[in-house]
């Protein structure tokens, strides 16, 4: 079985924010399909980005979900927009919410879906960056970047 989890922050004010994107796609699978899809379960956390590792490593063991199929589906500022990684093994790169869940789990070897986001321009800080809305031309591209995760999701859940 496999665990597909979208790391955001919780509440309306965070809800279509950069920052949001992991959320953002697995809610757009359970719109789909619903929480269970094929032989995977699709989560979100509700506890803050930075604090994500206690609730992931609660979804691994209640379901008894090696680390080795967990896909952590999340936002990366060293992606541009419109691009994505699925990699394994993989520390977190100063990303806080990777950061919790490896401590949580005691590893690093499970998958990340990195999504990206961009870079800020200055004088705009990362931590204020993550926590904005894409413009509308980043919208639309976002918008088929989460079409493309969501096929590739499809072939692994098989």
């Amino acid at each position: 079985m496999k665990l597909f989890v979208g790391l955001g922050n919780p509440g309306k004010k965070y809800q279509h924010t950069r920052h949001n994107l992991g959320q953002t796609i697995v809610n757009r699978l359970v719109e789909k399909y619903g929480q269970k899809y094929q032989n995977s379960i699709l989560a979100i956390t509700n506890s803050f980005m930075n604090e994500s590792g206690p609730a992931v490593r609660k979804i691994v063991h209640f379901y008894k979900i090696s680390p080795s199929n967990l896909y952590l589906v999340h936002d990366d500022l060293d992606l541009g927009v419109g691009e994505y990684r699925l990699q394994f093994d993989r520390g977190p790169a100063g990303h806080h919410g990777v950061e919790s869940v490896i401590q949580s789990l005691g590893t690093q070897a499970f998958n990340r879906i990195r999504v990206g986001i961009g870079k800020p321009a200055l004088p705009l800080t990362p931590e204020n960056y993550v926590l904005q809305p894409f413009t509308p031309d980043e919208k639309m591209i976002i918008d088929q970047t989460i079409d493309k995760i969501i096929t590739e999701i499809e072939k692994l859940g098989r």
